[in-house]
């Protein structure tokens, strides 16, 4: 049995836990959120209590294998681009009371550095195929006049060639 000290302590765990919390009935329908999951998605918990939790997330298939195989699904990412949010997220399930339980931990800076560290590596392999494009066409080039240049070397030494065994004979 918890007593009324206990009950405050879980509340206020409730209340100040950075992470978004929500509990979802076996309908998928919103039970209770806490007010990192209502600063994280921009809503008011009055407005989505009650609502399915469809309309929120647009996708529920991971809580309902959680629920059907009873189950629980950790550290799996998920994006909410609506709300400028990616967060990795463990859902389980609480049988006993017929509900549904995620943490989602918000990973969005995380995620954006990611995501900016990979734009900055492929561009800089990008500019790294352009340099050595044109450090090969250059090379090219030089190679062209190197071989113009010997041609006409030949031909001159030809000529003199010719002109001193002429000479000679």
């Amino acid at each position: 049995m918890v007593d009324a000290g206990e009950r405050n302590l879980w509340q206020l765990l409730w209340e100040y836990d950075p992470n978004g919390l929500i509990v979802l009935d076996t309908d998928f329908n919103i039970k209770l959120v806490n007010p990192a999951f209502c600063k994280m998605f921009q809503v008011e918990a009055e407005e989505i209590i009650g609502q399915p939790a469809a309309q929120l997330f647009e996708d529920v298939e991971d809580f309902k294998r959680v629920w059907e195989k009873n189950e629980v699904v950790r550290g799996k990412e998920k994006e909410y681009p609506a709300h400028n949010l990616y967060v990795r997220r463990v859902i389980f399930p609480i049988p006993d009371e017929n509900i549904i339980a995620c943490i989602m931990v918000d990973v969005t800076q995380e995620w954006q550095r990611k995501k900016e560290m990979m734009k900055l590596k492929t561009e800089t392999v990008a500019k790294v195929n352009e340099v050595v494009d044109n450090q090969m066409k250059v090379v090219q080039e030089i190679a062209g006049l190197l071989g113009e240049t010997t041609a006409e070397t030949k031909v001159s030494l030809l000529k003199i060639i010719k002109m001193v065994d002429h000479d000679i004979v």
